[in-house]
Order: structure tokens, then C-alpha cells, then sequence
């Protein structure tokens, strides 16, 4: 039986928000399953790859988690070109980081790229005794700006894995064609280049 081919596209995802808003904990839920309640700031930028079979098609997902806080805005801007989405975050229990959003899509619209699929996930839902952003709210914003709504909860694992295959979708439809071509062009690249075409005869 032939073996399984590694992925047949693969794409390349960035998440965004100020600190502490929980990004972290919602990559760690998606791509390892596990949350720790213990809050460890991001230096810089780090990334974890999952791959996943989605509408017929073996996807790998290489996802780039960013740090929220100012003095890494540089390093995390340095990210946004050849983005192809962007998971966007705030914590429902911290009005500050909702009031953000707006700043964070000025910055998708300066730096990303223009067709880059974007999604609005308000994390800590499960915390609503603390909650300081409603979900009509976060609903109202992601209207405003076309893009998709979550509310998630990676203490509790809800909506953690339909936030990513969302955004993975949208990116997977607008592309498919792009992804194929270049994981077919980097196979040639790699197993072909004994077949150039010579410009004589000799």
C-alpha cells in the first residue's frame, strides 16, 4: 500500500491581540490539547504546526503565535506579510483588549496582505461572571469589518478547534489552486531538476 503524502497544502496562520488575552493557551489547546492556568508571556514569536484533513484535502497548518505587548509590535509586524490568516483576540473579561481590535485591524490593513482572511475570536467565555464585553458586542465588530465571530474558551476546549478550521477554510477556498501549485512546484523542484531542458544539442 502506498504511503500517505505528508499534506497537500500548506498554509500559514498568525495570531494577534495584546497580552494576556490568551492566544497562547488557545494554540497549546488546539495543536498539543493540553491548558495550563499559569500565565506565560510570549517573547517574540513562536509557532506550532498541526496538520489536519480538511474538505478533502490533507492541510498543514503552521501557526504563528505573537507577543501582545508593545515593545515586540516591530518583531510582530515583521510576521503579517505572506500571512494568509489571522486570528485576531481579545479577552471578554478585559474591556481594554476588545477597544484594541481596532488598532489590531489598522495594523492587518497597513502590513498584511490585502486578501488575507481574518477572524475575531473573544476568548475566556468561560469566565462570565467577570465578563465585560457582551457577545452582541464582538458579534456588532466582526459585522463591521466582515469577518467571522467566536467566542472560545481554551480552559474549558470550547470552539478552540472551529476557530482554526474556520480560518483554515476561508483560506483553503480562496487559495486552493496557489497551495496545490506550490507543493506540487517544491516536489519538482526537489526530484526533478535532472530534467531541465537543454537550450542545445550537444
Amino acid at each position: 500500500m502506498a504511503a500517505a503524502r505528508p499534506f497537500d497544502l500548506q498554509i500559514k496562520l498568525l495570531m494577534i491581540g495584546d497580552s494576556a488575552v490568551g492566544k497562547t493557551s488557545l494554540l497549546l489547546r488546539y495543536a498539543n490539547d493540553t491548558f495550563s492556568s499559569t500565565f506565560i508571556t510570549t517573547i517574540g514569536i513562536d509557532f506550532k504546526i498541526k496538520t489536519v484533513d480538511l474538505d478533502n484535502r490533507r492541510v498543514k497548518l503552521q501557526i504563528w503565535d505573537t507577543a501582545g505587548q508593545e515593545q515586540f509590535r516591530t518583531i510582530t509586524r515583521s510576521y503579517f506579510r505572506g500571512a494568509q490568516g489571522i486570528v485576531l483576540v481579545y479577552d471578554i473579561t478585559d474591556r481594554g483588549t476588545f477597544n484594541s481590535v481596532r488598532s489590531w485591524m489598522a495594523q492587518i490593513a497597513d502590513h498584511a496582505d490585502a486578501q488575507v482572511n481574518r477572524v475575531l475570536v473573544a476568548n475566556k467565555s468561560d469566565n462570565e461572571a467577570e465578563r465585560r464585553v457582551s457577545s452582541a458586542e464582538g458579534a456588532a465588530l466582526a459585522a463591521e469589518y466582515e469577518v467571522k465571530f467566536l467566542e472560545t474558551s481554551a480552559k474549558h476546549d470550547m470552539n478552540v478547534s472551529e476557530t482554526f478550521t474556520a480560518i483554515a477554510r476561508e483560506v483553503v477556498a480562496r487559495i486552493p489552486a496557489e497551495g496545490a501549485q506550490q507543493t506540487r512546484g517544491a516536489q519538482r523542484l526537489s526530484g526533478s531538476s535532472g530534467k531541465k531542458k537543454s537550450s542545445c544539442c550537444g
